[in-house]
């Protein structure tokens, strides 16, 4: 397998993680998810470093689900920073799989993936309606943290007052959206 193949093959398991009739309703996502790859997450509070290594655990997860060596993973994907689609769908696998599993639901990291999605402004962004303009402003919003204080237009809002989302780390972001948005959160 080459190296090409090897990055064609993760980006289509991470795709499937989050994308099937349930959440993408029958639209396809794949210029919109293409360009999430393509961006570096970038952050400016030290903890949300532990989400580039999350999304950067995901090459290994993807390798070991798919027996690839840890040694053809490090030099065939691991040779770039974390994107923003890997750092996302890193943390919907981390939100369901640590805070919201319910076996009687199923599983939904799609559906903690696409609200992030949605919170964004991104929600609209199919193949036929892509932006790729509109798209990088959104991002570099997000990265810069130009949202507004309640989360609007970052991946997670919340309708606490007297807290600013600018400067709270993603983790506690979502476990403060999860707890206001959803009932199963603990």
């Amino acid at each position: 397998m080459t190296f090409h193949e090897l990055n064609q093959s993760y980006f289509a398991w991470m795709c499937q993680l989050v994308s099937n009739e349930r959440y993408s309703k029958r639209l396809s996502y794949r210029k919109l998810l293409t360009h999430l790859h393509e961006v570096e997450f970038t952050y400016t509070l030290p903890m949300d470093g532990n989400r580039a290594e999350d999304g950067i655990d995901l090459r290994y997860r993807f390798g070991y689900e798919n027996d690839y060596s840890e040694p053809m993973i490090a030099s065939g994907l691991d040779d770039r920073p974390c994107s923003v689609l890997e750092m996302m769908i890193a943390l919907s696998m981390r939100c369901e799989e640590q805070i919201m599993d319910d076996p009687d639901i199923g599983n939904r990291t799609g559906q903690w993936f696409w609200d992030m999605i949605d919170n964004l402004g991104l929600g609209n962004m199919s193949d036929s309606k892509f932006d790729n303009s509109y798209v990088d402003e959104v991002l570099q919003r997000f990265l810069n943290r130009d949202y507004k204080r309640n989360g609007e237009g970052g991946l997670f809002t919340i309708n606490r007052r007297g807290l600013d989302m600018r400067s709270v780390e993603i983790w506690y972001q979502m476990c403060w959206h999860l707890q206001e948005n959803f009932r199963r959160a603990r």
